[in-house]
C-alpha cells in the first residue's frame, strides 16, 4: 500500500511539473512574438500647406488682387491678423500660412507672391525656425535666399522683415530670437529695397517682460492691442 502511495505522489508530482513547465513555455513564446504596428504615411514637407496654397491661388483667380498692393508673407501672426482692418483703405495682401517657416515662404513665393507684383513684402519668418531648433545661422540663410529670389522677379520690390517678436511662451529663446533680429537688421542695411521693423522693444513693459495684454491665451500669438502696435510701426513703411 505503501509503495502504491508513493508511486502515486511521484506520478503527481511529475504531472504538476510538466504543467508549470508548459505553462511558463507557452508565456516566454508569447512574449517574444513580435508586435506589428500600423505603418503611418509622413506627409512630405512640400505637400503640408498644399492645401493653403491651392486656396491662394483660387482666390486669385477668382478675386485678382491689385497689382503693387503690399503682401504680408509669414507663418501665423500674419496668418490671423484682419489686414483689411488694421490698414483701412489700403492695398493689402494676406499671405499668412500658420506654422511655416522662412524656407516654406522661400518655397512658395514664386506661387503666391510674386505674381501679384507687389510693391512691398513685409515678411515675418523665424519664430517657429528657432521654436523647432534651427540655429541663426540656418534663418539668416534662408531669409537671404528669399531676398534674392523676390529680387530676382522683382528687381524693385520693397522688402520689410517685420522682427521676431517677443513672447511669453517662447521666452527662453529670446537670446536666439535677439541675435538673429540683430543679425538680419544688419543685412537690411546693406541695401535701400530692405528695412527693418523693431516690433520687440515696444512689446515690452517696464519690467523688461511681454506684456501679457498684448496676447491671447495661448501667450504665443497676439490679440488686438498686440495687432495695433504693429500697425503702427509697419505704416511707416506702407507711406
Amino acid at each position: 500500500m505503501k509503495h502504491l502511495m508513493k508511486h502515486f505522489m511521484t506520478s503527481r508530482t511529475l504531472m504538476l511539473l510538466l504543467a508549470v513547465t508548459c505553462f511558463f513555455a507557452c508565456g516566454q513564446t508569447q512574449q517574444e512574438e513580435p508586435v506589428v504596428e500600423q505603418e503611418v504615411e509622413p506627409v512630405a514637407e512640400e505637400d503640408r500647406w498644399e492645401e493653403a496654397m491651392l486656396a491662394f491661388e483660387e482666390s486669385d483667380r477668382t478675386n485678382p488682387p491689385p497689382k503693387g498692393a503690399a503682401v504680408f508673407l509669414g507663418s501665423s501672426s500674419f496668418r490671423r491678423w484682419n489686414l483689411d482692418q488694421f490698414f483701412e483703405g489700403k492695398q493689402v495682401v494676406n499671405r499668412g500660412f500658420g506654422g511655416s517657416h522662412m524656407a516654406d515662404a522661400l518655397r512658395y513665393v514664386d506661387r503666391i507672391v510674386v505674381p501679384l507684383e507687389p510693391s512691398v513684402v513685409f515678411v515675418y519668418e523665424g519664430d517657429n525656425d528657432l521654436a523647432s531648433g534651427k540655429t541663426l545661422e540656418i534663418v539668416v540663410a534662408d531669409y537671404q535666399a528669399l531676398v534674392a529670389r523676390i529680387h530676382e522677379a522683382l528687381p524693385a520690390t520693397k522688402i520689410v522683415f517685420v522682427c521676431i517678436k517677443p513672447s511669453i511662451r517662447r521666452w527662453n529663446l529670446i537670446e536666439s530670437i535677439r541675435e538673429t533680429n540683430t543679425a538680419i537688421k544688419s543685412i537690411t542695411e546693406s541695401d535701400e529695397r530692405l528695412e527693418y521693423v523693431d516690433i520687440d522693444t515696444p512689446m515690452l513693459g517696464t519690467d523688461g517682460m511681454p506684456r501679457p495684454e498684448l496676447f491671447v491665451e495661448d501667450n504665443l500669438h497676439i490679440n488686438d492691442a498686440g495687432y495695433t502696435i504693429w500697425a503702427e510701426l509697419i505704416n511707416q513703411h506702407l507711406d
